[in-house]
């Protein structure tokens, strides 16, 4: 009910702010866009899908070293779209990677403690690219201001998620879900289903530390892969911005990128970040000296963005047999009694 709540009130705030600014000269500023400026929008995106890919397939593990990288471009394209139409923190997809990777042989136990490990090195490409953007936003709109006080809260932010995202690898190199398991045993919460697998917790625990241990270079490596792909988010702000008249610089761009990735993850709990990410982005462009009508054209051309993603990663969810069958499948062979 909540979830529901969230996106009415979501949409309703994006038709307001799109009835305020008005539909016409909205549709006027996109038009300038074109069918080949479509198609060049199209090109950072998919940059950024095929480096990230990439960034996840060198933390798999020796079982999938065969498969193909288009299978592991397609999968990871399909768990992004769940995670894109789920409101849970961008991770309900997952857990839905490690088990399309099971239909090519590869270990639960491997392929989740390979998507942990992604979106951590993700998460901290990510925190890297948001530090910067801040800091080139200081130095593009000043530090005075209603502007410069946004930017340092999102500094502060920004701040506490380093200190989260430093937790967060810290508790995986004692033992995540180990940690987890005890935790809740301590505040006398036994939970069935995480109880009979503590075995295979425990070993996925070891699978996360031993890449850790012994594969830093790899480690860093992804970190590097993926904030290639944040800045390739940057390049299609670039893109956007310049086909909608501009002026189009790359710094700016880079800031802008940032400060949407931030408002993205905070509005994680509402479904699609629908209506705070739309206006959070017409106030960033705002703040750079943009007008408003480019500001929520800006918003809705990346929702167009989204929504071909979206389609994609469906279709290759589909072509990997369906949701339906992932589930049934997990259910029958999950994490209690898979190898």
């Amino acid at each position: 009910m909540l979830k529901l709540f969230l996106l009415v009130v979501g949409l309703l705030t994006l038709v307001l702010i799109v009835w305020n600014i008005g539909p016409g000269r909205i549709y006027e500023a996109a038009s300038q866009l074109g069918p080949v400026g479509l198609f060049v929008l199209l090109v950072p995106s998919t940059i950024m899908y095929v480096v990230e890919a990439y960034g996840w397939k060198i933390t798999l593990g020796p079982s999938a070293k065969n498969i193909p990288f288009w299978r592991v471009l397609a999968i990871r394209t399909a768990g992004e779209a769940v995670n894109m139409t789920t409101p849970t923190a961008y991770v309900g997809g997952e857990p839905l990677k490690a088990y399309l990777l099971r239909r090519h042989h590869v270990p639960i136990v491997e392929g989740l403690a390979s998507v942990v490990i992604a979106k951590t090195t993700m998460t901290i490409a990510e925190v890297v690219f948001i530090l910067m953007g801040i800091a080139l936003a200081f130095w593009r709109v000043g530090a005075d201001g209603s502007s410069g006080q946004t930017v340092g809260v999102a500094l502060v932010s920004v701040g506490f998620l380093v200190l989260v995202t430093a937790a967060l690898v810290f508790v995986q190199q004692q033992g995540l879900f180990t940690w987890l398991l005890e935790f809740l045993r301590k505040i006398g919460l036994k939970i069935h289903y995480l109880e009979v697998r503590e075995k295979k917790l425990r070993s996925l625990d070891r699978t996360i530390l031993d890449f850790y241990r012994d594969n830093r270079l790899t480690f860093c490596s992804s970190i590097g892969l993926f904030f290639v792909g944040w800045m390739a988010e940057a390049l299609e702000v670039y893109v956007i911005i310049y086909f909608l008249g501009g002026p189009a610089m790359a710094l700016s761009a880079i800031s802008i990128s940032a400060l949407s990735v931030f408002i993205k993850s905070g509005t994680f709990f509402i479904p699609g970040s629908l209506g705070a990410q739309d206006g959070g982005n017409m106030l960033v462009l705002r703040a750079f000296g943009y007008s408003d009508v480019t500001g929520i054209t800006f918003a809705l051309i990346r929702r167009f963005r989204e929504l071909v993603w979206i389609g994609l990663g469906l279709l290759c969810l589909a072509l990997a047999g369906g949701r339906a069958a992932v589930i049934r499948e997990s259910r029958a062979d999950d994490l209690g009694n898979s190898s």
